[in-house]
C-alpha cells in the first residue's frame, strides 16, 4: 500500500513540476518586433544663397563691377518682398588668375582677377523664397552674373516631433506583438527590451534610408520616419 501511495505521489509531483516548468519557460519567452511611424511635414525655414562674381584683367575693374552689382541684387530681393534684415552679404573673396603654357601648366604670369560675393536669405516664408530663388536668374538679362543655389529647407520643430513619432512607433510595435501572440493563443506582458532606431527625414514618398539616419534639406515637403525595436514578454 505504501508503495502504491509513493508511486501516485511521484506521478502527481511530476505533473505539477512539469506544469510549473512549462509556465516558467513560457514566461521567459520574448517577442521582438519592429514598430514604425511616418508623418508628412512641411519645412518652416528656408536658407537660400546666391553669388555674384566678376573677373577682369585689372583688380579695380572687377571690384567696380561687383560693387555695382551687389546693391542692385539686394534691391531686387527687397522689391520681391524680402525684408532687409533677412539678407546677409558676405565679404568679398578674390582669386588671382594665371596664364598657362602650351602644356596647360599654370605659369606665374598674372592674367586677371576674379571676385565673388555671396548673399544669403534666411526666412520662414518658405514658399515665397523658393519662388524668388527660381526667378532670380532673370537678373542675368540685366547683365548681373548671379548664381542662384538650391534653397535649403529645414524643419525647426524636430525636437518635439521626435518624441511624438517614437511614441507612435512604440504603439505600432505593441499592436504587431499582440497580433503575433494572439495567433499562438498567448498574450504579451511587460517590455523586456527597447531600442530606438535613427530618424529618417527624406523627400516626400522616398524610400531612401541610411544606417546613420537621413536629414533631407532639398525638399520643401518631406517625410519623417521613426523606428523602434521592442521585446515583449509572452504570457
Amino acid at each position: 500500500m505504501a508503495a502504491v501511495v509513493l508511486a501516485v505521489g511521484l506521478v502527481v509531483a511530476t505533473v505539477i513540476g512539469g506544469w510549473f516548468f512549462v509556465k516558467g519557460k513560457r514566461g521567459d519567452q520574448t517577442i521582438t518586433v519592429t514598430g514604425s511611424a511616418r508623418k508628412r511635414i512641411k519645412s518652416d525655414l528656408v536658407i537660400w544663397r546666391s553669388a555674384i562674381s566678376y573677373q577682369a584683367s585689372e583688380l579695380s575693374a572687377a571690384y567696380r563691377s561687383l560693387s555695382e552689382a551687389v546693391p542692385r541684387v539686394k534691391a531686387y530681393l527687397v522689391s520681391k518682398g524680402i525684408a532687409e534684415n533677412q539678407i546677409t552679404v558676405s565679404s568679398i573673396s578674390s582669386q588671382t588668375l594665371h596664364g598657362r603654357n602650351s602644356d596647360g601648366i599654370e605659369t606665374s604670369e598674372i592674367t586677371g582677377y576674379s571676385l565673388r560675393q555671396e548673399l544669403s536669405v534666411r526666412s520662414n516664408e518658405v514658399d515665397k523664397i523658393g519662388q524668388i530663388a527660381r526667378e532670380a536668374t532673370e537678373l542675368i538679362n540685366q547683365g548681373i552674373l548671379i548664381e542662384s543655389m538650391t534653397p535649403e529647407y529645414i524643419y525647426t520643430q524636430l525636437g518635439g516631433l521626435k518624441i511624438e513619432m517614437l511614441a507612435e512607433a512604440a504603439k505600432d510595435a505593441k499592436v504587431r506583438a499582440e497580433q503575433i501572440a494572439q495567433s499562438t493563443g498567448s498574450s504579451i506582458g511587460s517590455v523586456r527590451t527597447a531600442r530606438m532606431g535613427v530618424l529618417q527625414i527624406t523627400p516626400a514618398d522616398s524610400n531612401e534610408v541610411s544606417d546613420s539616419g537621413m536629414n533631407d534639406t532639398s525638399s520643401l515637403e518631406k517625410d519623417i520616419t521613426a523606428v523602434v525595436n521592442i521585446g515583449f514578454a509572452v504570457e
